[in-house]
């Protein structure tokens, strides 16, 4: 085989396990009423959240949701065999109401209840802002004034490599930051917070090389 051969197969196999380790969820094949099957659910702080999986008529790829309707400090639902320390997480999210908040986002390097970072979206204060919770305490990183409208389906990305991390919103990409408060690798999943009631859809994750 020559060299030229050679190096094509193995950036072609290289690529190939990336693409492989890249998953997405649509909850659309998980038992309606039901948490979603493979994923764990809590929250950080008190509270009593309820994650479960719903048809709806709205949903991106129907016909079904994953849904938080009960409350809590600050809710979660992960993956927890996933091990990623760079990459992206991403999803589609529909805030429903809320009268103390409308929040959805997506966590990662999640370590545990207490110890992962997240960013998310809120329709009732219009802005997209970035944290790390540690020892079960939400640190701000960052806040970016947004119209994020509710009862609409929105899509919110983080990309993450080694400390740098960026937060899309829509499309758009709105903080780009370095922060190493959170190291090595973690699962990934959903989170919301307060009363929030949201919908959530289409969740994805992949490896990202540095």
């Amino acid at each position: 085989m020559n060299k030229t051969l050679l190096l094509f197969v193995s950036t072609f196999a290289s690529v190939a396990a990336m693409t492989t380790r890249a998953e997405t969820f649509s909850f659309d094949r998980d038992a309606a009423g039901a948490p979603p099957a493979g994923w764990r659910s809590g929250v950080t702080g008190r509270g009593s959240p309820r994650w479960s999986i719903e048809a709806d008529a709205s949903a991106p790829s129907r016909p079904n949701v994953l849904k938080q309707s009960g409350s809590g400090t600050f809710p979660w639902c992960v993956r927890p065999e996933v091990s990623l320390e760079n990459g992206y997480v991403e999803v589609k999210f529909k805030p429903v109401s809320g009268r103390e908040d409308q929040a959805g986002g997506v966590v990662w390097r999640w370590k545990d209840g207490d110890n992962y970072y997240v960013a998310r979206a809120n329709a009732l204060e219009n802005n997209v802002s970035l944290y790390y919770t540690a020892d079960g305490r939400r640190n701000t990183l960052k806040y970016v004034d947004a119209a994020v409208p509710g009862n609409a389906w929105h899509t919110l990305r983080v990309e993450f490599v080694g400390k740098r991390i960026r937060v899309i919103f829509d499309g758009k990409p709105y903080i780009e930051m370095d922060d190493g408060h959170i190291a090595g690798a973690g699962a990934v999943g959903v989170w919301t917070k307060a009363d929030s009631v949201t919908l959530f859809d289409d969740f994805r994750y992949g490896i990202r090389a540095r």
